[in-house]
């Protein structure tokens, strides 16, 4: 890793949040330290050719954090993903479950255009319902969903296999087992 940080040090593990048996990883710490910040936006840049894809799709609200240095970064549109009732303009939908609930995703109608190539981001990956969800809403868009990448994976939940299914290759930069 970039200047000998280690990552795994700016995580925060937090039991039972946001319910009883979830052990939650904070990813705030990264936010907090510039350098362990940078260090991870270099990271998640270094992963896929900026001239594989057009744009970036980020979850909300957390995968805003990371999409948005990143678009800057590679010179890429951001499209957000939000969740229902927060976009002033019609959209694209779909609902998905993930390890604690149901939720839904939107995104502006035009936001991606026919035949873009996207690449989606968020902080976790977990049982890839959110990932998935961002899949759809790019295809219902006329994009293709050429890739992901996500901050931390918790491995164990196997995220990662409807995205491939979907042959949409996944990334991480922190991997957990176990937790």
């Amino acid at each position: 890793m970039a200047n000998n940080i280690n990552l795994e040090d700016y995580i925060a593990n937090v039991p039972d949040f946001p319910i009883p048996g979830i052990q939650f990883k904070d990813i705030t710490p990264t936010l907090e330290d510039p350098e362990a910040f940078e260090a991870v936006i270099n990271e998640m840049a270094s992963k896929f050719d900026p001239n594989s894809f057009d744009k970036i799709i980020a979850a909300d609200a957390r995968g805003f954090l990371f999409g948005a240095p990143l678009a800057y970064k590679l010179h890429k549109g951001l499209v957000v993903s939000r969740k229902p009732g927060k976009l002033p303009r019609p959209g694209h939908s779909y609902s998905y479950s993930l390890e604690y609930g149901k939720n839904t995703m939107v995104i502006p109608e035009g936001s991606i255009k026919p035949g873009e190539r996207v690449l989606l981001i968020d902080d976790l990956l977990a049982t890839g319902g959110s990932a998935i969800a961002m899949v759809k809403l790019v295809e219902q868009s006329g994009g293709k969903a050429i890739g992901s990448i996500f901050y931390v994976e918790l491995v164990d939940l196997k995220g990662r296999e409807p995205l491939e299914k979907a042959g949409v290759p996944v990334e991480s930069i922190l991997t957990f087992h176990g937790e």
